[in-house]
């Protein structure tokens, strides 16, 4: 199938998506014309999606922020934690500077932040 190519046909296969989510449910069998349709439709928009609406990595800046958020602490706490100096933790979430390797390691344990984000692998 080909695949799409501009954004009238992206909003149609959207729209087509739509009426079939209905249609098939876990039990429906793999033969059936609507579950093969919406797998097709799926993949074309998975495609154009990747392509003209790609959702890159977050940044460490902005996982910090969000795990400060979800913990209900502000960079005077988040520096007690780690153990770092408010101004580092200010000029971490500004981008001046990476964290230390030890530090790295206390953001990854302290707020559970997966260690390939904090490393940026």
């Amino acid at each position: 199938m080909a695949k799409i190519q501009n954004e009238t046909v992206y909003k149609a296969t959207m729209e087509r998506i739509e009426e079939l989510l209905p249609l098939v449910d876990d039990d429906t069998p793999l033969t059936d014309k609507n579950l093969i349709e919406l797998d097709l439709l799926s993949g074309l928009v998975e495609e154009y999606e990747d392509e003209y609406f790609p959702i890159k990595a977050p940044s460490l800046v902005d996982v910090i922020k969000l795990r400060m958020y979800e913990m209900g602490i502000n960079q005077a706490k988040l520096s007690d934690l780690l153990g770092v100096s408010p101004s580092r933790i200010s000029d971490y979430l500004t981008g001046r500077c990476e964290p230390t390797l030890k530090v790295a390691r206390e953001l990854s344990r302290k707020l559970d932040i997966d260690a390939n984000i904090v490393l940026g692998v």
